[in-house]
């Protein structure tokens, strides 16, 4: 069976990148990274991809006079490499309503939160400032609401009583490491259906808010 194609958007450092990257390169993974984009020239993530032999286009959204022009142009790259999965790492723009139709349950991404709660940015900073006791991290598929979509799975992080932000952020990406890689995988496995919004994976519902127990792992 063919692999399923992932084209990866970033912004920056590309830590959830290399986590893919990793995986694809066990050949019994079902899934391969065929094309990495970014909208930051410089982005740290690229030379990751160039490292693993995967092709990548800088698109900057700055040489556009507005978002459904640099969306196109995204689109247009992505289609090209026949790609079947867009995941989201680490991208800083907001997409429109246009894009997140076009790519509709073909596009997932990953937040440092346990979502809804903390959507958008500083996730790491609210929770301390809330008082919560875990966070953690959420892998979904995205609608047109920021950070918001059936979600795939969650890894929940016990929030410590000398946690900074530094460290809080520490311990949840390694929890990001491991569940993207995952709900790609049940994806490319044909192991998931998205049924009222919610996502199930070989029959079970998938999210679990305390942590990686889901019985189809």
């Amino acid at each position: 069976m063919a692999r399923l194609r992932l084209g990866v958007v970033i912004s920056g450092r590309g830590s959830n990148l290399q986590a893919l990257l990793d995986a694809a390169a066990d050949p019994t993974y079902p899934a391969e990274v065929a094309l990495v984009v970014s909208n930051v020239a410089r982005a740290a993530g690229l030379a990751r991809a160039e490292a693993a032999g995967v092709p990548i286009r800088t698109i900057p959204h700055g040489d556009f006079v507005d978002r459904p022009g640099f969306e196109a142009a995204m689109d247009g790259e992505l289609r090209n490499a026949g790609v079947d999965l867009v995941c989201l790492a680490g991208f800083l723009r907001v997409l429109t309503p246009w894009f997140v139709t076009r790519w509709h349950d073909r596009l997932i991404n990953i937040h440092p939160s346990l979502l809804p709660a903390f959507p958008g940015l500083d996730t790491h900073a609210k929770a301390l400032a809330a008082g919560v006791r875990w966070t953690g991290c959420t892998v979904h598929h995205v609608r047109c609401t920021v950070d918001s979509g059936p979600i795939l799975i969650q890894a929940a992080v016990p929030i410590l009583p000398d946690d900074t932000e530094a460290s809080l952020a520490t311990r949840v990406l390694t929890q990001e490491h491991r569940c993207y890689p995952l709900a790609v995988r049940w994806i490319a496995e044909g192991r998931t259906s998205i049924v009222g919004e919610r996502v199930i994976v070989d029959g079970v519902e998938a999210a679990n808010p305390l942590g990686l127990l889901n019985p189809a792992s």
